[in-house]
Formats: C-alpha cells, structure tokens, sequence
C-alpha cells in the first residue's frame, strides 16, 4: 500500500495471564499505548487515506471498554483469549470496522516502554 497512516491511543488497565500449567500470574496493571496503521492504493476525493478523527473515533470506540478496566472480566478475554499483549492486539484488529477502500495493516500495543506486540493480518 503507497498511502498509510497511524493513529496512537492509551488506556490504563490490569491484567492477570493463565499460565502453561492453568494457573493465574498476580494481578497487574499497564499504561498501554495502541497503534494502529491503515493504508490504502489510493488516496479519497479529498486526499486522504481516513479522515484522523475517524479513525480515532473507531480506535476509542474499541478501547474505551479496556480503560480502567479488569480486562479478565472484558470479553473476549473472559471467555476465549488469554490477555496477553499479543491476543490484545488480535481483539483491537478484529473489533475495527473500517471502511472499505482502507485496509489495517499492523496493530502494535506496548505492555511497558520496553515490551510490544504486534498483529499484522494476512
């Protein structure tokens, strides 16, 4: 895709991992930082791959639900994924409804300054 661009969120929230042996780490929490990149082959009529507000406002829509929050007892968390920062990411591309003409091309989310994960869809 020639065109791209990404637009940046933060929520606060805890988690707790089921580990290998189905145990639960201690509760925790995290500053998270979202990033999300979109592109698309061609620009719109007025020049843009989406509008920025747009885009935020579809991002928010997503997170809102995670801010402040528990997020084991958020679906999908609660009953099929695990809250890593992977399966985060995973639950931030799939929840997008997009317009059509753009494509999502990455979701990056930072755990901490130091650790991330990201979702690049096929």
């Amino acid at each position: 895709m020639p065109f791209e661009i990404t637009a940046t969120r933060e929520f606060a929230a805890a988690h707790q991992l089921r580990l290998y042996d189905g145990s639960l780490e201690p509760l925790h929490g995290h500053n998270w930082k979202v990033l999300v990149t979109i592109g698309s082959s061609e620009l719109d009529a007025i020049g843009v791959v989406m509008d920025f507000h747009e885009l935020e406002r579809l991002l928010d829509s997503v997170i809102s639900p995670l801010h402040n929050a528990h997020l084991n007892d958020v679906e999908p968390f609660k009953t099929s994924l695990n809250p890593t920062t992977e399966n985060v990411a995973l639950h931030v591309a799939r929840s997008l409804k997009l317009p059509a003409n753009v494509r999502l091309l990455s979701v990056q989310i930072w755990e901490t300054a130091q650790n991330s994960a990201s979702y690049r869809p096929d």
